[in-house]
């Protein structure tokens, strides 16, 4: 397992998706509001770019489908773990036909597809959390037992462990990693609950990096060569007291990412792209 902590946040690829015009309107969000259209086009090409050029990672770049709003939020269609990939049904059904460009390109690029077929299960990516050791699962309105199953039969090296979420969309929605051992996790009763929660669960001692607010406590972390711990969070504009907390990282480099408008439908940073770590063939 030391050799896949070493490898932990060693990404070479990212698929992105483009933001459809119908996400404004027609995207689902747990809250009613406007969503500035141009502006969250703006935030995902700068979002997009800091993966392209400031990461050097290699970016596939899908179209938007006009048909399905919440086409953008791509970690919900796809868990990718080593060369597997885990192709979900996610629990909202307007979302269920967004697997099929993923799965496409996933196995374009040569993983080895995981399809979750029964039809009592429901994943989403965004309740999974993957640090490296072991998974946790959150349960949620998206996500089902039977869904978590499905995942650890398809990730058999790992242990798997799922977390009730009782507030918010997802397990994400309130957490993340920002290193190797380290949760960021929000300050709110149920983020803290359910920390607790994957604490007792775990064999593994992680330690805690508690940020005000909950969704700044979705980060993207990975490990690049020539690079280092980089981990892209929440803008001071966005979250002034939980950006400060990062600049505690003193070892990461600190890539503030807005997300002001994307967050008004449900989404967070890691949403918006699937990572995966493609090794090179010898």
């Amino acid at each position: 397992m030391a050799g896949v902590m070493a490898d932990f946040g060693n990404f070479t690829h990212a698929v992105v998706r483009a933001i459809p015009v119908s996400l404004a309107k027609e995207a689902l969000r747990m809250n009613v509001s406007d969503v500035d259209l141009e502006k969250a086009q703006r935030e995902h090409e700068v979002y997009v770019g800091v993966l392209k050029q400031k990461l050097g990672l290699e970016v596939i770049e899908l179209p938007a489908d006009e048909s399905l709003p919440d086409c953008v939020f791509v970690e919900d269609a796809a868990v990718v773990c080593g060369d597997t990939a885990l192709i979900t049904r996610p629990g909202a059904e307007s979302r269920r036909k967004e697997t099929a460009a993923i799965r496409r390109t996933l196995k374009e690029l040569g993983l080895n597809i995981v399809d979750m077929s029964d039809e009592n299960a429901t994943l989403d990516g965004g309740d999974v959390l993957f640090t490296g050791r072991e998974f946790f699962v959150g349960l949620s309105k998206r996500t089902n037992q039977r869904g978590a199953e499905i995942l650890a039969d398809a990730f058999k090296d790992y242990a798997v462990s799922t977390v009730p979420v009782t507030d918010g969309l997802h397990l994400k929605s309130f957490c993340s990693m920002g290193g190797p051992g380290l949760i960021v996790i929000g300050s709110s009763e149920p983020a803290q609950k359910a920390l607790k929660i994957m604490q007792q669960m775990s064999d593994h001692r992680y330690d805690k990096l508690t940020v005000p607010d909950d969704i700044a406590a979705n980060t993207i972390y990975m490990n690049l060569p020539g690079k280092g711990h980089v981990l892209l969070h929440c803008t001071p504009e966005e979250f002034p007291e939980s950006a400060k907390v990062f600049e505690k990282l003193k070892d990461h480099m600190l890539i503030p990412v807005s997300n002001m408008e994307k967050v008004k439908v449900d989404g967070a940073l890691t949403c918006c792209s699937v990572l995966i770590n493609i090794k090179a063939k010898i």
